[in-house]
C-alpha cells in the first residue's frame, strides 16, 4: 500500500512526498482510515512505529481552513520533548495547508506561548500541567475541540497526570472524536479508555512483549561497583558511535556523567530536574554528534526520537519490564542494526527474570574482565529490595548459558593499553 490509497488530501500527500515517505507503516495503514471515518480509537504501538503521523495526517485531513482559527484538535502528550516533536511533525505534514498549530509546555517562558494562543490556532499540542494552568487562567478554551488525542497515555498515567486528563476531558465537548495511543496496555489504560472513548476501534501493533528484530541483545553479569568499568570499555569501542545509557534515577544519571567525564568520555545527562534549556541543549549536542553519549532516565527519554543510535546500555535494569522494550527500541531504527547491552548485578536478578519472562526468551550473556557468575532466578521480583529478601547473595552461575562474543566483549586484557588506562581512571574516581 502507498499513501495515495488512504484518501488523504493532495496538500498532505505533497507534504508526505516531500518528506520522502512512500509507504505507510502498519500503524498508519490501520489507524488512518479509522480516524478518517470519525471513529474513536485506542491503539497500542511501540515508540518508533510512526504513530505520530498515524494521528497527525488524519487530523490535518479532517480540519477545514477557517478565517478565524479556533482550537479544534487537541493533542495531549506527557513531556516537553515529545510535544515539540509532535509540533514539528504537524508543521512538516501541514506545510501546504493554512492550518495553525501551537505548542505549549512547562519549563519555558509563557509570554511567547500566550501570544501564539492569542493569535489563534486550529491545532493545540500541549503537556497536561501547562494546559491546566492556562485553562484555570482562562487563556485557553476547549469548548470547540472536535478531535481529542492522548499520546503516550501509559506514560502520562505513570507521571501522575490521571486527574489532569480527566479534567481536560471534561472541558472538551462530549460530542467529539477521541483517540488514545499507548505503548503498553495495562488495566489502568483499558479502564481510562472505557471512561473516555465511545465504542472505540482497538488496534494493536508490535506488542511490547516482542523485542525489535533489528537489535542484538546481550547482558553482562557484574558487580554493581564494576558497572562503570564495563560501560567505559564499551564506550571506547569503535563500534559504539552514538549511544543512550539508561539509569534508574536522576541522581544516578548525574553521578554517572561525572564518572565518565573523569574517564575522558564526554557525556550529557537528561532528566526531569534539568531545565528546558538544559534538556534542549543536551539533545541538540547529542543529535549533532558533538557528544556521543546521552545518559537518561526513562521518563526523560520517552520523547527522544533520534536516528542512528548504534547502542543502548541499560546501566540499571528497569523496574518495569516493559520499559526494557522501550529502551532497546531506541536503537535499530529505520532498518539499521543496533546493539542493546544490559549490565546486571546480583540485586537485579529478579528484574532480569521479569524481563526474560515477558519476552519469553533468555538474553545471551557476554563475558568481560569484570564478569561474575550468577544464577538466573526461577521466580521474579520487581525491585532490588524484594530480590534481597528472596536470597541475598545469589548462587554461582552454572550451565551453558554464557558464551563469548569477542567482537563486543570489552574488558579482556588483550585490549589496548588506552582502554586499561580509561578503566583505571574510572576505578580511581
Amino acid at each position: 500500500m502507498n499513501f495515495n490509497e488512504l484518501n488523504l488530501k493532495k496538500p498532505i500527500l505533497d507534504a508526505i512526498r516531500k518528506a520522502g515517505y512512500e509507504h505507510p507503516s502498519p500503524i498508519q495503514e490501520q489507524a488512518i482510515p479509522e480516524m478518517l471515518a470519525g471513529r474513536d480509537m485506542i491503539a497500542c504501538a511501540q515508540t518508533g512505529t510512526g504513530k505520530t503521523a498515524a494521528f497527525a495526517l488524519p487530523i490535518l485531513n479532517q480540519l477545514t481552513v477557517e478565517k478565524k482559527s479556533r482550537i479544534r484538535a487537541l493533542i495531549l502528550t506527557p513531556t516537553r520533548e515529545l510535544a515539540v516533536q509532535i509540533f514539528d511533525n504537524f508543521k512538516k505534514y501541514g506545510r501546504y495547508m493554512r492550518l495553525r498549530t501551537v505548542c505549549i509546555y512547562g519549563g519555558a517562558k509563557q509570554g511567547p506561548q500566550i501570544a501564539a494562543l492569542k493569535r489563534g490556532c486550529d491545532i493545540l499540542v500541549a503537556t497536561p500541567g501547562r494546559l491546566m494552568d492556562y485553562m484555570d487562567r482562562k487563556i485557553v478554551s476547549l469548548d470547540e475541540v472536535e478531535i481529542f488525542t492522548l499520546d503516550e497515555a501509559d506514560r502520562m498515567l505513570d507521571m501522575g497526570f490521571i486527574h489532569d486528563i480527566r479534567k481536560i476531558a471534561g472541558a472538551v465537548p462530549k460530542k467529539r472524536q477521541t483517540v488514545m495511543y499507548s505503548a503498553t496496555m495495562p488495566k489502568e489504560i483499558e479502564s481510562l479508555a472505557r471512561e473516555l472513548l465511545h465504542e472505540p476501534v482497538d488496534i494493536r501493533i508490535a506488542p511490547t512483549t516482542s523485542p525489535t528484530e533489528n537489535v542484538n541483545q546481550s547482558i553482562v553479569f557484574t558487580e554493581k561497583t564494576d558497572k562503570k568499568l564495563v560501560l567505559a570499555d564499551y564506550l571506547n569501542q569503535d563500534a559504539v558511535r552514538k549511544s543512550i545509557v539508561f539509569t534508574r534515577t536522576k541522581h544516578g544519571a548525574d553521578h554517572l556523567v561525572r564518572d565518565l567525564k573523569r574517564a575522558g568520555i564526554p557525556a550529557l545527562a537528561i532528566h526531569g530536574d534539568k531545565t528546558q534549556g538544559q534538556r534542549q541543549s543536551a539533545l541538540e549536542r547529542f543529535k549533532s554528534g558533538r557528544v556521543g553519549v546521552l545518559v537518561a532516565t526513562d521518563v526523560a527519554s520517552r520523547g527522544i526520537d533520534i536516528p542512528k543510535i548504534s547502542h543502548v546500555f541499560n546501566y540499571d535494569l528497569p523496574e518495569e519490564s516493559e520499559s526494557y522494550i522501550h529502551r532497546i527500541g531506541r536503537a535499530g531504527r529505520a532498518g539499521e542494526r543496533g546493539e542493546a547491552v544490559s549490565l546486571c548485578c546480583s540485586d537485579e536478578m529478579g528484574l532480569l527474570h521479569d524481563i526474560e519472562k515477558m519476552m519469553k526468551q533468555e538474553i545471551p550473556t557476554v563475558e568481560t574482565e569484570w564478569s561474575v557468575e550468577l544464577t538466573r532466578k526461577k521466580s521474579g521480583g520487581n525491585s532490588s529490595r524484594r530480590g534481597r529478601r528472596n536470597g541475598g547473595a545469589y548462587g554461582r552461575r552454572s550451565g551453558g548459558h554464557s558464551y563469548r562474543k569477542s567482537s563486543y566483549a570489552p574488558g579482556h586484557r588483550r585490549y589496548s593499553k588506552k582502554t586499561s588506562q580509561v578503566s583505571s581512571r574510572v576505578q580511581a574516581s
